[in-house]
């Protein structure tokens, strides 16, 4: 039996495994339920930060706007 490693599951998953290697991978995952854990934990990781939306927040936003404003000040001068 092969261990398969989180990176392993990880290439399975975005098919980036070589034919041989899936097919191992899902013989493995077949026989083995702490392997089709691992991969639905890893499954579910790659949905939730899918979902994830990040933006700044409105301080450093501000802080930008200033620091340029402040530079194009300087420059004119």
């Amino acid at each position: 039996m092969t261990n398969f490693t989180p990176e392993d599951l990880l290439l399975y998953l975005y098919n980036e495994t070589s034919a041989e290697q899936t097919s191992a991978i899902e013989v493995a995952l077949e026989k083995d339920w702490t392997l089709r854990e691992k991969l639905n934990v890893l499954k579910v990781s790659m949905q939730r930060l899918d979902k994830i939306t990040t933006s700044p927040r409105t301080e450093v936003v501000l802080n930008v706007m200033n620091y340029a404003r402040e530079r194009a000040t300087e420059e004119v001068q």
